[in-house]
């Protein structure tokens, strides 16, 4: 018998050349960066036209409060929300919450879409929202018992008792909220949000009914806190200072009906933040200046659509 030659050898027959071939190099799927993303999502109230109001006289129209919002969010980044009185923050950090209904367009969390309040987000009010028959501990125990029902008593005991000494609450858990502070009880607010640990923690003007001197201790707690714990974090505030000591990123909102995103910023300031040295980075006093601007001219702009 001859020896095969070494073309036969080496060449693919025409069926493995043809198997080769049917096999098509499909691209990877792209996995989203973004944690949560806001697409064109616009919110209308509707209107009372019903036959009552009409024979009252209380006939109200559609009121597009926000329109067209899109947001991509990247995980453990905290992000505010800016913009003049009415422009719509509250309605989309309630539409991001769960809490109310989406009119067009999407918000997806983990590239699912959310479709109602669940414990991945956590919300910090600024009235507090505490149950005022119920001590420190039992505020934060009612909230991880309703997430965590199944949870070991010895776990959840450990849970509630981290989240107390995260605040600083030590010595605090068995009194009321009548024996608080606004800064302590808003301390409890955000233990109670961190302790059923969501991947995002919304805030709703968290320091607005406080003090300067307070909300200036409670702004350099919050930063402690996310330096440890690095969770997205979404903020509603009025204040550009404490936007510009908190923020990654700024959304900058225009004013209602209809309010849009105008602008986002991207704040540079090295972490951890000092809110006595921050002012002196170079950038510090034109994001400053620009936020200023936005606010006073649509603030202004506000104004004069009342005259």
């Amino acid at each position: 018998m001859s020896a095969p030659s070494i073309d036969s050898v080496r060449s693919p027959t025409p069926s493995a050349r043809t198997a080769v071939s049917l096999e098509p190099v499909l691209p990877k799927p792209e996995i989203p960066s973004a944690q949560l993303s806001v697409r064109n999502v616009t919110k209308v109230f509707e209107g009372k036209q019903d036959l009552f109001s009409k024979l009252t006289r209380k006939t109200t129209r559609d009121f597009t409060a926000i329109e067209d919002i899109s947001i991509d969010i990247e995980p453990n980044t905290f992000v505010s929300i800016i913009g003049p009185s009415g422009c719509g923050k509250s309605t989309l950090l309630n539409m991001i919450a769960g809490l109310s209904d989406i009119s067009g367009g999407e918000i997806l969390l983990n590239n699912q879409p959310i479709r109602g309040p669940g414990p991945d987000r956590g919300m910090v009010f600024q009235n507090y929202a505490l149950m005022p028959w119920m001590s420190v501990e039992e505020n934060i125990r009612f909230a991880v018992e309703t997430v965590y029902p199944k949870l070991a008593p010895k776990q959840m005991t450990r849970r509630i008792k981290e989240n107390i000494q995260l605040v600083g609450l030590e010595g605090a858990e068995k009194k009321h909220p009548h024996e608080l502070s606004g800064g302590m009880r808003q301390r409890v607010g955000i233990a109670r949000a961190l302790a059923i640990d969501p991947q995002i923690l919304l805030m709703d003007e968290p320091f607005g009914a406080l003090d300067a001197l307070t909300r200036g201790f409670l702004q350099s707690e919050v930063e402690r806190i996310w330096e440890q714990q690095r969770k997205t974090v979404i903020m509603i505030t009025h204040s550009i200072e404490e936007a510009l000591l908190l923020s990654d990123r700024i959304v900058m909102m225009t004013r209602g009906p209809a309010a849009r995103v105008d602008e986002i910023l991207e704040v540079p300031f090295p972490r951890p933040r000092n809110r006595e040295t921050i002012d002196q980075h170079p950038a510090y006093h034109q994001l400053k200046t620009e936020m200023e601007r936005h606010l006073f001219r649509e603030t202004q702009a506000v104004e004069a659509s009342r005259i």
